[in-house]
C-alpha cells in the first residue's frame, strides 16, 4: 500500500501548483485574477447547481470529475485566454503531453482512468463531456457579467465570444444561458422566474469563497490558501484516495459534500482547528450562513444542499466520516512538505494533532492514518531534536 499511496500523494502535491496558475478572468469584486484551481471548484459547483438542465442520461458525478481535472494540464502549459492570437493546434499538442506527464504520476490503473476522462472532456463528444464543456463556456461569461462594475475590455471579450466565439453555440445548445447572458450584456433586465436565472445569484455569491483565506499555505509557501481552491483540492483528494474509504462509502456523495462544505465561510470566515474558537458561537454563525446562502437557491436544491451540509457537519454517516477524514488529511500532507507550515504558526504539538486530526482520520479512513501517523511522529521528533525539546 505504501508505494501506491505515495504515488497518489505525489500527484496530489503536484496538483497544488494549479492554485498558482492565473487566468484572464478576475474575481467578481475585481480584486485579483482568478486562478485555475478555484475556477475548477466553481465549475464543479455550476455542474451540481445546473444539473436540472442536463440531458436525462447525463451523469453529474462524471461531469464534476471532468471539471476537477480539466485544467490540470495548465500546471505545465499555463492558461491561454481565448481572445489572444494563439496556435491552438500547438496548445492541444502541449496539453496532451502535459496530461500524460501529470496523470502518469499516479498508479497505472488510475493514470489510465484519469487520462481517459480528460481526453473525453477534450473530445467533447459524449453527453457528459458536452454538458461539462457547456458549463466551461458559461462560467467565464457570468464571471464578467455578474460583477458590479465589469471591466469594459472584459465585456468586449464576452460580446465577441457570444457573437462568434466559443460560446456562440450556446444559443442552440444552452439557450437559457445564452439568452440571459445577452440580456445582461445589453442591459435589459429579464424576468426572475426563469429556472436558470434563479440559480445565478447563488453561483455569483459563491465567488466570495475565493477571498476567504485559510491558515495553511500553498506548497510554494508564497501565500495562504483560500477556501475555494482548498475545496477543489480536497475533492480531488477524495477521488484519488477513494480506495481507502470504508466499505459502503459513496464517493460521488463525498465529493459533493466537500464541494459544499466550506460555503458557509463566505459569512462565517475560516476558523483554524488549532486556533482559539468559541465552538458554540461558531456553529450558530455557520448555521445562519448555511440558511442564507442555500436560501438563494430554489427550494428543492436548498433542501438537498442544506441536508448534505448538515450530514457533513454531523459526521455520523460513513460518507461524511470519509469526507471529514479527507478534509483533515490534506493540510498535514502540505505541512510535512513545507517544514511544519501552520503548525509552526500555531505552536501545534503532536498530541494535539493526534486528537484533532488523527481521531477523525482514523474514524473515516484508518489506512490513511496508519500511513500519516508515523510521518507526523518522525517530523515532531526531528523538531524536538533540533530545538532540544
Amino acid at each position: 500500500m505504501t508505494d501506491r499511496l505515495s504515488a497518489q500523494v505525489a500527484f496530489l502535491k503536484q496538483a497544488d501548483r494549479l492554485k498558482t496558475v492565473q487566468r484572464a478572468n478576475v474575481l467578481l469584486d475585481q480584486s485579483r485574477p482568478e486562478n485555475s484551481a478555484e475556477h475548477s471548484w466553481h465549475l464543479a459547483l455550476w455542474a451540481l447547481v445546473m444539473a436540472p438542465f442536463a440531458d436525462p442520461d447525463t451523469r453529474i458525478d462524471r461531469v464534476i470529475q471532468m471539471l476537477l481535472l480539466h485544467d490540470l494540464v495548465e500546471i505545465i502549459t499555463g492558461d491561454h485566454p481565448i481572445h489572444l492570437e494563439t496556435d491552438w493546434l500547438e496548445v492541444a499538442r502541449a496539453e496532451r503531453s502535459a496530461a500524460q506527464q501529470l496523470f502518469g504520476i499516479l498508479p497505472a490503473d488510475q493514470a489510465t482512468t484519469f487520462l481517459a476522462l480528460w481526453q473525453e472532456f477534450e473530445a467533447d463528444e459524449t453527453t457528459d463531456a458536452r454538458f461539462a464543456k457547456k458549463l466551461d463556456r458559461c462560467q467565464p461569461l457570468f464571471q464578467v457579467l455578474c460583477a458590479t462594475r465589469p471591466r469594459p475590455d472584459h465585456l468586449e471579450v464576452v460580446r465577441a465570444n457570444l457573437a462568434e466565439g466559443r460560446a456562440a453555440y450556446l444559443k442552440d445548445d444552452f439557450p437559457q444561458a445564452y439568452t440571459y447572458a445577452t440580456s445582461l450584456l445589453s442591459g435589459v433586465a429579464p424576468g426572475t422566474s426563469d429556472a436558470f436565472i434563479q440559480r445565478i445569484p447563488f453561483l455569483a455569491e459563491a465567488d466570495k469563497l475565493k477571498s476567504v483565506l485559510r491558515a495553511s499555505r500553498l506548497l510554494s509557501e508564497d501565500r495562504f490558501e483560500n477556501s475555494a481552491e482548498h475545496s477543489w483540492h480536497v475533492m480531488l483528494h477524495a477521488w484519488v484516495l477513494a480506495e481507502y474509504a470504508l466499505p459502503g462509502v459513496k464517493i460521488d456523495r463525498v465529493v459533493q459534500m466537500l464541494l459544499l462544505h466550506d460555503i458557509v465561510e463566505i459569512d462565517a470566515g475560516d476558523n483554524p482547528i488549532h486556533g482559539a474558537v468559541d465552538h458554540a458561537a461558531q456553529a450558530a454563525t455557520e448555521e445562519a450562513a448555511a440558511a442564507r446562502l442555500f436560501g438563494l437557491l430554489p427550494r428543492d436544491q436548498h433542501d438537498a444542499f442544506l441536508k448534505l451540509w448538515h450530514e457533513f457537519e454531523a459526521a455520523n454517516s460513513p460518507d461524511a466520516r470519509f469526507a471529514k477524514a479527507v478534509d483533515r488529511v490534506q493540510t498535514p500532507i502540505a505541512n510535512l512538505e513545507t517544514g511544519g507550515g501552520s503548525w509552526v504558526d500555531y505552536n501545534v504539538t503532536l498530541a494535539q494533532l493526534e486528537d484533532r486530526v488523527g481521531v477523525p482520520i482514523e474514524r473515516g479512513a484508518p489506512q490513511l492514518w496508519d500511513w500519516l501517523h508515523p510521518q507526523l511522529k518522525a517530523h515532531f521528533a526531528q523538531v524536538g531534536a533540533a530545538t532540544g525539546a
